[in-house]
């Protein structure tokens, strides 16, 4: 029986000291300490933190051209689906440049409040002779 107890393995060596542990916890609060005071001299004390809630929301501007825009730029507008857009192209491309805005009232399933709820979307439309004298960016490319 003694025999046997003496084959058992040794408990093996842990891979780290006593005293190395205690340095590593050390480092690792020293590190969470130094972030925490960064943060804060640099967030609180300086006012750079960003409240979300209070933020002001970022609004994306854009605006299409009716007379140049295909169906699938003109279904970003709000509340225009694939079908209407391909009414509208299909107008433009049987009667050619819309006018005004509010031509757009031709096309089927296009109503004073649908219309009106687009405006702010829409480019202005330009008459064909003020457009040569219109910087390139506004001519519909």
């Amino acid at each position: 029986m003694a025999a046997e107890k003496s084959a058992e393995p040794a408990s093996p060596n842990p891979p780290l000291r006593r005293a190395d542990q205690v340095a590593i916890a050390l480092l690792g609060l020293f590190a969470l300490v130094s972030i925490s005071v960064y943060w804060i001299s640099q967030a609180k004390l300086r006012g750079r933190l960003i409240d979300i809630d209070r933020s002001t929301r970022p609004t994306a501007a854009f605006q299409v051209d009716i007379n140049s825009a295909d169906w699938s730029e003109l279904i970003q507008l709000p509340g225009l689906g694939e079908t209407l857009a391909r009414r509208i192209v299909a107008w433009r491309s049987a009667h050619g440049r819309f006018a005004t805005i509010d031509q757009l009232r031709q096309v089927s399933g296009i109503g004073p409040k649908r219309l009106e709820s687009w405006r702010p979307y829409l480019r202005p439309i330009v008459p064909i002779a003020d457009q040569a004298n219109l910087p390139r960016t506004r001519r519909g490319q």
